[in-house]
């Protein structure tokens, strides 16, 4: 592991704060620091004061390096930043925006780097900067205080909004793979489907991608959940990104040793996206008029894993 003084870059270097920053927010924010971009990341306290102490871990398959950046517990470090990186949880979006909101300016971009199909109209419906979403697919957790560690996976898909390319330039250009796509939609869809197939189940038997689809009949079940979320997308005229099966298919390859977020929202003892995944799949269901008993199944199953612990 080396240590590495983000002084230089090649251009100029980003104003850049991550509101939320776990895992996603600090892979992203630490490839930017790294690359020499400003980065200011907005996190809990022990992070923090790791991350201040030491710099930021990052563990990654091709490199090992503690990133020098600053850190921060309140909203407030985001003033001067010209993007946002908006890692959240879902069920924070809300409330998290309207602390941030007196801290950014009008044209600051907040890229929405979060799990679900709504919460960019969220963001808009809050501040007033142009927000972009972004559909992440990655595979990192807090391997510890001030420790991100990659499994695999890295790249973003992004849609187009001001100052949507200059970020998607600085992310290439920084090791991470980024696409301006015109259908965020029907990818946030995809990874939604992608996401209820593996999510809960990972969290309710508390194993990663890899040993879980192992199991008995884990396959079948995937299936089912899969072809509910299809006939969901279809009937709310979402046209989806790539062969949603086949990707489902090829998590378990590119990201076996990987548990779900759900799975470790659960195993911390904390309150899990679950109602923005299945949970959303089956009020989008109801609406539509599409039966979701296998996505309403395990939604169910994990709210009352939630409340009895």
């Amino acid at each position: 592991m080396t240590a590495i003084d983000n002084t230089a870059s090649s251009q100029t270097p980003l104003q850049v704060a991550v509101m939320g920053a776990g895992a996603v927010g600090c892979f992203f924010g630490g490839m930017l620091a790294r690359a020499g971009h400003d980065v200011t990341l907005i996190g809990r306290p022990g992070h923090v004061e790791a991350i201040r102490d030491r710099g930021l871990r990052m563990e990654t398959r091709m490199f090992d390096e503690q990133i020098r950046l600053r850190a921060d517990t309140e909203p407030s470090a985001a003033r001067g930043a010209q993007v946002v990186l908006f890692c959240v949880k879902s069920t924070d979006t809300v409330s998290a925006a309207q602390a941030l909101a007196p801290y950014i300016g009008a044209d600051t971009l907040l890229l929405s780097m979060q799990n679900g199909v709504d919460n960019a109209e969220r963001l808009r419906a809050t501040v007033p900067p142009p927000v972009s979403a972004a559909v992440v697919y990655v595979a990192t957790e807090m391997a510890g205080p001030g420790h991100v560690k990659h499994h695999g996976r890295g790249e973003l898909v992004i849609e187009p909004a001001p100052g949507a390319e200059r970020v998607a330039r600085a992310l290439i250009a920084a090791g991470v793979p980024t696409e301006v796509s015109d259908n965020v939609r029907g990818a946030l869809w995809s990874k939604l489907l992608i996401n209820c197939a593996y999510n809960a189940l990972s969290a309710l038997a508390q194993q990663p991608y890899g040993e879980l689809v192992k199991g008995e009949g884990v396959w079948a079940v995937m299936d089912q959940l899969v072809d509910e979320g299809l006939a969901v997308a279809a009937a709310d005229g979402v046209t989806l990104l790539g062969d949603v099966r086949q990707a489902v298919r090829k998590i378990a390859e590119t990201m076996p040793g990987q548990l779900s977020s759900t799975a470790q929202d659960m195993g911390r003892g904390k309150r899990t996206e679950i109602d923005h995944l299945n949970g959303f799949l089956v009020r989008r269901g109801e609406v539509l008029g599409v039966p979701t008993p296998a996505n309403r199944v395990l939604h169910t199953l994990v709210k009352l894993a939630e409340i009895s612990r």
